[in-house]
């Protein structure tokens, strides 16, 4: 998608080292699911707490790392760029949120996984992005893989259209987080991007968790330890992993290896919630794995 990214070569080790990082980003994110299901707190104020204590990790990193993040914001043109992500993330949280309320889970979470649909459709549209045919058949089999995952073709039926339009909100609204991360880490640090998206989405949020939440704070350590758990694991962690990658791999086919996350999050439900892991969704997770493998030849 961009300069950075096609002047690599895939055989690069700054590219292999990219992908395991998108790959454990993929599946530190797969777990916000079921943080999010354990949260003492509504939709919204968890959302807001999953950015906002995840600035304090990531602003350690940035006093530790001194003058070593790189270019530094010289317009105000730069500062809105920074600033746009975590705009956008926070409208891609509170859809998502909304339309988990609304809708069924498995509807919301399947629609909203749909932003790799997004990021092809947008990049070859209105950036120029040239993609292959054998990326678009592993593209639709990984989508393919997550319908089947979340119950088939038959579970969407069991929603609500303005969930499920929120979900699909949700989708494009990260679909253009991605697009947004990936053309900023040709010019800024990682840890700059996060630090200034964070701290937007954060305050973008706060308002709706405390106005529209009837508790915007945890009430015990278990409330706590979700909300942090969120934040250090799913946000600072994975984020910062897939933004780091983004510096070297095409968006579409990061925001493609994102969907590992359904798998991910059905594993650890499974674990964790006692949720039972059929052999539909093992094969689902498998058509999931098969298709970000045939879309990397691609």
């Amino acid at each position: 998608m961009s300069p950075v990214s096609s002047a690599l070569p895939q055989s690069a080790p700054s590219n292999r080292f990219a992908l395991v990082a998108l790959i454990l980003g993929g599946a530190a994110i797969g777990g916000s699911p079921i943080f999010v299901r354990l949260s003492e707190v509504g939709p919204m104020a968890t959302g807001f707490w999953r950015v906002a204590l995840a600035l304090i990790p990531i602003f350690i990193v940035s006093l530790i790392k001194g003058g070593d993040t790189g270019a530094k914001p010289q317009t105000w043109s730069d500062c809105g760029m920074l600033i746009l992500p975590g705009i956008i993330l926070a409208a891609d949280l509170i859809t998502w949120h909304l339309s988990i309320t609304i809708t069924s889970v498995a509807n919301a979470t399947l629609l909203a996984n749909l932003a790799p649909v997004f990021v092809t459709a947008i990049g070859v549209l209105f950036l120029g992005a040239a993609v292959t045919r054998i990326f678009v058949i592993g593209l639709a089999l990984a989508v393919a893989g997550v319908i089947i995952l979340k119950g088939g073709p038959a579970s969407l039926g069991q929603g609500d259209l303005r969930g499920d339009g929120g979900a699909i909100l949700a989708a494009v609204s990260y679909a253009l987080y991605i697009l947004a991360i990936g053309k900023l880490r040709s010019r800024f640090d990682t840890v700059r991007i996060m630090l200034w998206s964070t701290a937007s989405a954060a305050v973008c949020l706060f308002p709706f968790g405390f106005f529209l939440e009837e508790h915007l704070l945890p009430t015990t350590a278990h409330g706590w330890a979700m909300v942090f758990g969120l934040a250090f694991i799913s946000h600072a962690s994975g984020q910062v992993a897939i933004t780091y990658a983004l510096a070297y791999l095409p968006a579409a086919f990061s925001s493609l290896t994102l969907l590992l996350q359904p798998v991910v999050a059905a594993i650890l439900a499974w674990i964790l919630l006692s949720e039972p892991l059929g052999p539909m969704q093992a094969v689902g997770g498998l058509v999931v794995l098969a298709g970000i493998m045939i879309s990397r030849r691609g």
